[in-house]
């Protein structure tokens, strides 16, 4: 049973503006991506939710505000990035480290992500259960792993 969520940042819950560079804190615009709010609200309801994210240019106060100003920051117990791991997320020992910063056991997190390279497939690997967001735009060919279409579709 899932005791906590584990969110990828960028194409899961916040849209990634390919024509944006630096940190997303101070882009123009920051937007959650559909769906995300009304999964976080009912999710944290229960659930402890945190971040991982592989971004290495942002501090987790940079992230933090990039999440207030998208209005996603109420329902985030903390963030995990790769500045405060000092490890890259497609490694299986970064979510080993969350695991023990947690202070609970891998099978209790599920970790949610659009990327089976960066998210998923380490996750696994490190006795976490894993959902890989495949959003609409995605071809989601490779069936061995849990998938969803729509953040609405978690429970």
């Amino acid at each position: 049973m899932t005791r906590i969520y584990l969110f990828d940042w960028g194409d899961t819950l916040m849209v990634d503006f390919p024509q944006y560079q630096g940190k997303m804190c101070h882009w123009p615009e920051v937007q959650a991506v559909p769906g995300a709010l009304e999964a976080l609200r009912r999710l944290s309801a229960n659930t402890p939710i945190y971040i991982a994210t592989n971004a290495d240019d942002s501090s987790t106060e940079d992230i933090k505000l990039a999440f207030q100003r998208a209005g996603l920051a109420k329902f985030i117990s903390g963030y995990f990035c790769k500045t405060n791991m000092g490890i890259a997320k497609g490694n299986p020992e970064y979510f080993h480290r969350i695991v023990l910063e947690l202070d609970v056991e891998p099978h209790d997190i599920t970790m949610v992500g659009d990327s089976l390279e960066n998210d998923i497939q380490p996750a696994i690997a490190a006795g976490l259960n894993a959902i890989w967001y495949c959003s609409k735009d995605q071809q989601c060919n490779d069936r061995q792993y849990e998938q969803i279409r729509v953040l609405e579709e978690l429970n």
